[in-house]
């Protein structure tokens, strides 16, 4: 593998949920010496399988994955504890002379990885106490809607059910900081020379997609999923079990939600997730855009990536 330049070189392959961006990653190994670093907020959590669109066995096989199944679902796993395993890992791919590739939706790891936090306000234990205490007796729409009017623009952003990333900015307001992406976003400059990499799709076409996916997570056994995770204990609370099919499930097993308006909501809220996150990743610089079906599917995007790489000096 031919790496010149003085920073280390990662390549980030990043965009909407569903949109293939395993199987171009895998497709891509065929071609260099990759392994992958899965940017994903909830692969990261063991026993969290069936809706979370981990690597298959074979696609594992294929490459190498890291970052995958590494916390339990009541472990805190946030952007920066992402941004240190991922630097180890990047150092441990480059003294096998692979090349490290990040591969995800987790738009703000992304960032994190590449160019660092924003500062944050201490830890206000009583704080979040008092928020937790409100959304629990008046629901999470209460808590968007004082952020709402507090940090108008931010709340417009921000989906009212994204409990944490409120609950976040709500810690920044009330300490006077800044909670909208500063200019400093747009700088490149950061510890690793980076090929940056965005999928798209046709917005109809993938919005099929996902709702059909999210009709085979249910198929694969997501109710039995959450069953074994609450019987293990794991509270139905966590942001873990409070992301997309997870939480909706959990009603369903609650008996509170029946199990067809479960499957609407989890493909409503999908697409939704995939238009937030194309509206994150449009923010970033640096992004070559490829269009998976345009370009002939896994095979065709991981083509167009390895001469882009070629180009720039990377052989594999």
């Amino acid at each position: 593998m031919v790496m010149d330049g003085s920073r280390p070189r990662v390549i980030v392959i990043a965009g909407p949920t569903g949109v293939g961006k395993t199987a171009v990653a895998v497709a891509l190994a065929r071609r260099m010496g990759i392994e992958v670093i899965s940017a994903d907020s909830r692969q990261v959590y063991r026993g969290m399988d069936v809706a979370t669109g981990k690597p298959t066995f074979e696609e594992r096989r294929a490459v190498a994955h890291h970052l995958i199944d590494v916390v339990n679902p009541d472990d805190w796993y946030q952007a920066a504890r992402f941004r240190n395993d991922a630097a180890l890992a990047i150092g441990a791919i480059q003294s096998r002379g692979r090349l490290p590739v990040v591969v995800g939706g987790t738009g703000l790891y992304i960032r994190a990885l590449l160019r660092g936090l924003d500062s944050a306000p201490p830890a206000d234990p009583a704080f979040r106490h008092e928020l937790a205490s409100i959304a629990a007796r008046e629901g999470r729409a209460a808590l968007h809607a004082r952020l709402a009017a507090q940090a108008p623009a931010v709340a417009q952003r921000l989906h009212p059910n994204d409990h944490v990333r409120v609950m976040r900015a709500l810690e920044r307001a009330r300490v006077g900081g800044a909670v909208l992406e500063q200019e400093r976003w747009r700088n490149l400059d950061g510890p690793y020379e980076v090929s940056y990499f965005g999928l798209s799709m046709d917005r109809r076409a993938l919005a099929r997609r996902l709702e059909a996916r999210a009709a085979a997570f249910v198929a694969a056994g997501l109710l039995d999923e959450v069953q074994r995770l609450l019987a293990w204990g794991y509270h139905p609370e966590l942001p873990a079990l409070q992301s997309i099919g997870y939480r909706e499930f959990v009603q369903v097993v609650r008996g509170t939600l029946a199990a067809d308006e479960a499957v609407r909501l989890m493909q409503r809220d999908t697409v939704r997730y995939a238009k937030r996150q194309r509206t994150w990743f449009a923010r970033e610089p640096g992004v070559e855009w490829i269009d998976v079906d345009e370009s002939g599917g896994a095979d065709g995007t991981a083509q167009r990536i390895a001469t882009s790489l070629e180009g720039e000096g990377l052989t594999g």
